[in-house]
Order: C-alpha cells, then sequence, then structure tokens
C-alpha cells in the first residue's frame, strides 16, 4: 500500500491506495472558499491553507483506509510541477513520514499522476494517446511508460483550463471557473457569437488560446452593462465551443500521427481537471467512435487534483525500483518529456 499527497496548487489531498488498484481512501480538501473573493488562486494563500490542513488530512486517509503507518509499502508525494510553496508541504510531510514508517520515499511528477490514472481506472495498456487539460497544461503525448513520454504539442499561450478561469472571471460567473462557464453553456446559444478556433486547420498538435480569451474580453466589452443574463450565456456556451473545437482539431491531428504507432486505433485518454467538462467528452466520443479509437475519461473525482492518482503513480515507480532520496528537491517546472523540441512561445507551459 501507498499513501500519496497531493498539494500542487489549490487541493490538499491524501489517499491510500493497494498494489491491486483499490482507492481505500481519498481525502481532497477543496480551498475553492479561500481563492473565491480573488477569482483565482493565489499561492501565499494555497502554501498556508497546505499547511495548516496536511497533517489533518493524512490522519483522516490513513484512518479511513484502515491501517497504520507500518504497514506502507513507500510514501508518495507531488515534487512537482506546481506552485513551489504547496509542493513543498506535500513533499516535506511525505519525508517525514517515509522516516518515521522506515519506507521509501517516491517524488512524482503531478503531471505523471494525471497521465497513469487511467490505468488505474481502467487498465490503459502502454503505449496510450494523451490529451492533458488542466488549468496549467494544454498537451498532447504518446504516453510510452512509465516516465516515458513523447510530446506532439503543447500551448504556445495559455492552457485551455486557464482559458476557462479567465473567461469566467471576465464574464463574472464566480470561481472556480471551468466549471462555471459550462454550468452557464448550458443555458446559452453556440452559435450566437463567431470566436475564433485558434490554430485550426493548420498542421502539427499545438494549441494557442490567447487569441479566444481576447475575443470573449471584447465581445464582453461590446455587450456593455446592459448584457442580460441570456447574452453572458450565450458567449460562455460560443466560448465552450470554440474552444473544444480547437481542442477536436489538434486532437485530430495527433491521432493521425498516433495511429503511425497503433495503426489498430490504440486509446485516447484525457486527463487532467478540464477532461471533466461533459461537452469536451461528448465531441471526443463522436470523433474517437469515428475512428475505432478507444476514449477513456477517468471519473470526474479522479480528473482533478487528488491524493488516489499520486499514490498511484507512486506505486506505478515503486514496482520499477524507482524511489528517492530524503534530500528530492521540490520543482515548480518537470516537463514531462524534457526531450522535446522548444514550442515556440511556450515558456514553461511546454
Amino acid at each position: 500500500m501507498v499513501l500519496g499527497l497531493e498539494s500542487s496548487c489549490d487541493e490538499t489531498a491524501a489517499a491510500v491506495v493497494t498494489a491491486e488498484g483499490d482507492i481505500l481512501s481519498n481525502i481532497v480538501l477543496s480551498q475553492t472558499e479561500e481563492h473565491a473573493p480573488f477569482g483565482g488562486v493565489v499561492p501565499e494563500i494555497a502554501a498556508r491553507a497546505h499547511v495548516t490542513q496536511m497533517d489533518r488530512l493524512v490522519g483522516l486517509a490513513m484512518n479511513k483506509a484502515g491501517i497504520g503507518y507500518d504497514d506502507l509499502s513507500a510514501v508518495a508525494a507531488t515534487a512537482g510541477p506546481g506552485l513551489i510553496g504547496g509542493v513543498l508541504v506535500g513533499l516535506m510531510t511525505a519525508k517525514a513520514i517515509a522516516v518515521v514508517a522506515e519506507a521509501p520515499l517516491i517524488g512524482v511528477n503531478h503531471l505523471e499522476g494525471h497521465a497513469l490514472t487511467a490505468r488505474l481506472t481502467d487498465k490503459v495498456a502502454f503505449p496510450y494517446l494523451l490529451l492533458l487539460v488542466s488549468g496549467g497544461h494544454s498537451q498532447l503525448l504518446i504516453v510510452e511508460g512509465v516516465g516515458k513520454y513523447r510530446r506532439l504539442g503543447t500551448t504556445i499561450d495559455d492552457a485551455v483550463g486557464e482559458a476557462f478561469d479567465k473567461t469566467a472571471k471576465m464574464l463574472d460567473l464566480g470561481f472556480p471557473g471551468g466549471p462555471a462557464v459550462e454550468r452557464w453553456a448550458a443555458k446559452g446559444n453556440a452559435d450566437r457569437f463567431d470566436l475564433p478556433r485558434p490554430l485550426k486547420g493548420r498542421e502539427g498538435c499545438n494549441f494557442s488560446f490567447s487569441g479566444l480569451k481576447t475575443a470573449v474580453r471584447q465581445t464582453r466589452e461590446k455587450l456593455g452593462p446592459a448584457a442580460t443574463d441570456q447574452d453572458i450565456a450565450d458567449l460562455a456556451a460560443s466560448f465552450q465551443k470554440a474552444a473544444v473545437d480547437s481542442l477536436m482539431d489538434r486532437v485530430a491531428n495527433a491521432l493521425d500521427q498516433f495511429a503511425e504507432v497503433t495503426p489498430s486505433g490504440g486509446t485516447l485518454v484525457v486527463a487532467g481537471g478540464v477532461a471533466a467538462n461533459r461537452y469536451l467528452k461528448e465531441n471526443l466520443e463522436i470523433q474517437t467512435a469515428a475512428r475505432g479509437v478507444r476514449l477513456v475519461v477517468p471519473p470526474a473525482k479522479l480528473c482533478t487534483d487528488n491524493g488516489a492518482m499520486i499514490a498511484w503513480a507512486g506505486l506505478e515507480r515503486f514496482r520499477l525500483g524507482l524511489t528517492d532520496p530524503l534530500d528530492l528537491a521540490a520543482r515548480a517546472r518537470w516537463p514531462l518529456d524534457p526531450d522535446a523540441k522548444p514550442a515556440p512561445f511556450a515558456g514553461y507551459k511546454a
């Protein structure tokens, strides 16, 4: 059994997962109320909340699992990427527990936690194509094995989750932004506003959402203070449709490249917080069915940040003998494919 700790952004989480993939506990504490007044995550507030709550959540996770620290085979924690203050809290807690329990420490790449979740929930075999969509990352990768990723595309500006969050803020829909936009979009006319589909029709698998975000801002300004709830719902729906259309175009290119690796069809896995968006899932279902590709989207509670995905990624690494020393450093940036060529303008989001 492995204890997994997650604290890379605004969820404090702890979970216990068995080698067979049974989730004995998965405790997640959201910081939504703390960050809502600011319309986004404030790193200092997030770090303080992790410090305050991590020990308590570890106790809850262990008690719910019904085990003692001596029962742990290893202790895993997110070691990056993420807000460095939060990452440090989880990693230092894991180090302390590893020392006391005399168990190996495993530092997990947060993105790999998302990437391997489908192997926990659906026993997906390598290789598979991964669409990683979250507040900080939009990437398409071929997952060849644990720690083995080949990046096909990344965002060259904003991640799609970031675009959802900023759209929600511009439209005053509340926080967290992604679910808020989806709720309002369900009441709107997605064809009312003609918004851009960045990079659609171009070669490659890179993403861009900055121009779409700008178009939403300009449209909102044109509506002015007299904008009705229906206007806002229509704009939210138009944005969601444009963002998903762009994603579908990029995924189509990636599926073409992936077909060279697995001509029999293969599997597309969607991971990250935006994977919980139902409109995105519906469109992906149509696209993959037409190509004979298996689509795997983990349950929503395992798409957003959680400790179970870190525990499972820790287990995958533990089986391969990949443990870490106690002086392992936290990392704010940690690409899944360090050998990928730099994408233009992508910066740290590559």
